[in-house]
């Protein structure tokens, strides 16, 4: 955060084949390196293999998937009178989706013995469905929020 003046928040080019900024920003997530043709390649396979197996277009997949990852509320520390709470707050959407994109790689790249682009294909799948491993994370998240909700006077 600067001391002095605004951040300008940075709109991000649309990807090569389906037009889509937030497709290019799940690429630039995956790149490791700077090897943002072989993130490419994972991502659109993974696109490929998931709509294939769910019959519907390949944007589509990735439109339901980051649909039911992505979290609603989540809880914040806040701390009141040396105690620290847990307060519930609702996600800004840019946040929503940076968390839903951390929680796919997270949950595919902890899937060991297959290569990425299968890897990531069966997150993709399996989110769609609305289970697997980052729909869980976000049901979790939001399970908690609930818990706290009696924290929610405590909200910034």
């Amino acid at each position: 955060m600067p001391r002095k003046g605004h951040v300008r928040i940075r709109e991000n080019q649309p990807d090569s084949k389906f037009g889509n900024p937030d497709i290019a920003k799940f690429i630039n997530a995956i790149m490791l390196d700077g090897k943002k043709s072989v993130a490419e390649k994972i991502m659109y396979g993974a696109l490929d293999i998931a709509g294939k197996r769910l019959n519907l277009e390949p944007l589509e997949v990735f439109r339901k998937a980051m649909e039911s990852i992505r979290p609603a509320v989540e809880v914040r520390p806040r701390r009141v009178g040396g105690a620290t709470y847990q307060v519930p707050v609702e996600v800004q959407p840019r946040r929503a989706q940076a968390l839903a994109t951390r929680w796919i790689l997270q949950y595919s790249r902890g899937r060991k013995g297959i290569p990425m682009v299968e890897r990531l294909a069966r997150e993709f799948t399996d989110a769609c469905k609305g289970e697997g491993s980052s729909v869980k994370k976000r049901e979790d998240t939001h399970r908690m929020a609930e818990a706290n909700r009696a924290f929610a006077h405590y909200r910034w």
